[in-house]
């Protein structure tokens, strides 16, 4: 991503660590869907990878912040919330393998987004925010 942390930007290949510490920022993902992404994470090979589920009542917290929480958090509780992953540590080569097992698995499209030195400063609230009009702009373009 760009210092604009919603701007998006053509995944490379890479197997370098990108910004933050390794794991992921799940938004929006109801109770009974929170396993069966487990067993996408399986099929990517990121079983390992730590998980923060996140709500509505998080909206407030720094990405940073959230990304500190234990192992887990959150999980086990619903939210009708539109879709979210925010991606902390992994090489772009994960990256561009999860993102493929989540479009094969049927998953529903989320918005998604890397962890970088200027979102980490942001509350998911207002990365949701410009994600949510970033891909309302790529839809508009494309019509």
């Amino acid at each position: 991503m760009s210092e604009n942390p919603a701007t998006f930007e053509k995944l490379p290949r890479s197997d370098a660590p990108m910004h933050g510490p390794r794991g992921l920022l799940l938004y929006g993902f109801p109770a009974q869907v929170q396993p069966k992404f487990a067993v996408v994470l399986r099929q990517a090979g990121l079983s390992d990878l730590h998980r923060v589920w996140a709500g509505k009542r998080e909206a407030e917290r720094t990405l940073a912040e959230l990304m500190q929480m234990p192992n887990g958090s959150g999980g086990g509780e619903d939210s009708g919330l539109p879709r979210a992953v925010i991606v902390s540590g992994l090489t772009a080569n994960e990256l561009r393998g999860l993102m493929g097992v989540c479009r094969r698995s049927g998953m529903q499209q989320a918005l998604w987004a890397t962890l970088t030195p200027v979102s980490e400063t942001w509350p998911l609230g207002r990365l949701l925010g410009e994600l949510a009009a970033e891909r309302d702009a790529l839809q508009r373009r494309e019509k």
